[in-house]
């Protein structure tokens, strides 16, 4: 019997994450990846890039609680 392999293990943060995302891109940009390889790192990008969004959803409410109200844009003075 066959077992598929197990699923890329959950990144350990926010930076863990970006950090792994841009090598991805740069082996796929490269065009030396395989189209299987290509595919399975096409679907690691998605699952990375939607872990990077929660956690900036997270950030972002946990502002807007500490702001006690709407988030106010952000002006450099």
């Amino acid at each position: 019997m066959h077992q598929a392999p197990a699923p890329p293990a959950e990144p350990a943060s926010y930076e863990a994450a970006l950090h792994e995302l841009e090598q991805l891109v740069a082996r796929i940009e490269s065009g030396q990846l395989p189209l299987d390889q290509m595919l399975a790192g096409y679907q690691r990008g998605a699952s990375l890039l939607s872990f990077c969004r929660q956690r900036l959803d997270a950030v972002q409410e946990q502002i807007k609680v500490l702001d006690d109200g709407p988030l106010q844009p952000w002006v450099q003075q």
